[in-house]
């Protein structure tokens, strides 16, 4: 038996970011960087919610950390809203979570993504860092309640934001296809995602506004999918490099896609395979199809002008390799590793490491 379940409502398209206006807002407490505050588009949202007090956090920073979140908490206590509002890319999602979560104020959570790429607006995800380590917050309660999925708040976008975001979306459809709480309706969800990213990100990433909005979209439906199905590998390894590396998540999942890919392929050939089916890019044998799939997203990297390698990312040899046993076992310990669809040994997280780690 399968079950699927997605709480969330969903406004996408031109003009969602007027939805706003119609959920009765009495006092909104918004999440966001410095930069929406400076640029009024935290303001613009204020008057768009019709709300009757707001309060505006304006201290996201890239990776929050739980200080942070802890901080954030405690405001929303003071202020007590009855809805909280993330404006921004996954760090203001996931820090606007953790701050409701953490505050035990019962508000409702509403998402607006300006990325896509990290989902989310539709995820029982969030991911917090501590001590150089990034943690995943995964609890039902943190599943925002809405989320407002509006084009027109990606139509600027710089090039390195829609190839990082791209990755990431790519990344979470992938290992949700593959993951063992896969079923019928994620991987649906997984190979739309991936037939729209694969379609368009390279128009976007070249200055072409008209699929943003389908591409925007995808990242939604790739973070259902991988909220109920689970991620694997490279997300295990992402989060733990990340923390060390300070490497854009987006850009260390273009780096460890395709080699995870290699490191689970004996236990889910068929499954990548199948992928690759979907997606048109195959018809031939198993390896045939699992080639053709890992060539289109190697290929993809390359005209997104990502890197290959965790050096080529800026990263020095000295600094993984000296940590290597600790980022090892932070992988190990990291909740996405138990949705791998291959169990996960220290010798393999080594392995798919060191062969991303490039020279230099």
């Amino acid at each position: 038996m399968e079950i699927f379940h997605c709480s969330t409502k969903i406004f996408s398209g031109p003009g969602a970011l007027d939805a706003l206006g119609e959920l009765h807002i009495g006092r909104l407490f918004l999440v966001c960087d410095p930069f929406f505050e400076k640029n009024g588009q935290a303001q613009t949202i204020v008057r768009a919610a019709k709300c009757q007090q707001a309060h505006i956090f304006h201290r996201v920073v890239p990776d929050p950390s739980v200080e942070l979140a802890a901080r954030g908490a405690a405001e929303v206590r003071h202020f007590a809203p009855d809805t909280v509002v993330a404006l921004g890319g996954g760090s203001a999602m996931d820090c606007a979570k953790a701050m409701t979560y953490f505050s035990g104020i019962k508000a409702t959570l509403v998402a607006i993504p300006t990325t896509s790429g990290s989902g989310s607006e539709v995820t029982d995800f969030a991911i917090l860092t501590h001590d150089g380590v990034k943690h995943p917050l995964i609890d039902e309660s943190i599943r925002p309640d809405v989320a407002i999925v509006d084009p027109e708040l990606v139509a600027t976008l710089p090039p390195a934001l829609v190839a990082e975001g791209g990755f990431d979306l790519i990344s979470h459809a992938v290992e949700a296809f593959c993951a063992t709480g896969a079923g019928t309706v994620t991987d649906l969800l997984a190979v739309k995602a991936l037939t729209t990213a694969l379609g368009s990100l390279a128009d976007s990433h070249r200055g072409d506004v008209r699929p943003r909005g389908e591409i925007h979209l995808a990242a939604t439906l790739a973070g259902i999918a991988f909220s109920r199905a689970g991620l694997g590998l490279c997300h295990a390894i992402s989060h733990v490099l990340g923390g060390e590396l300070h490497i854009p998540h987006g850009r260390l999942n273009a780096i460890l896609l395709p080699a995870v890919m290699d490191a689970n392929a004996s236990a889910c050939l068929h499954r990548y395979a199948g992928l690759s089916r979907a997606l048109g890019l195959s018809s031939g044998s198993d390896a045939m199809a699992f080639r053709a799939l890992k060539t289109a997203l190697q290929r993809l990297r390359r005209t997104l002008c990502l890197p290959e390698t965790l050096t080529q990312a800026g990263a020095s040899r000295e600094q993984v390799l000296g940590k290597l046993d600790s980022l090892v076992a932070g992988a190990l310990a990291d909740p996405c590793c138990t949705t791998n669809p291959l169990k996960v040994n220290g010798e393999m997280v080594r392995a798919v490491m060191l062969s991303v780690l490039g020279h230099g």
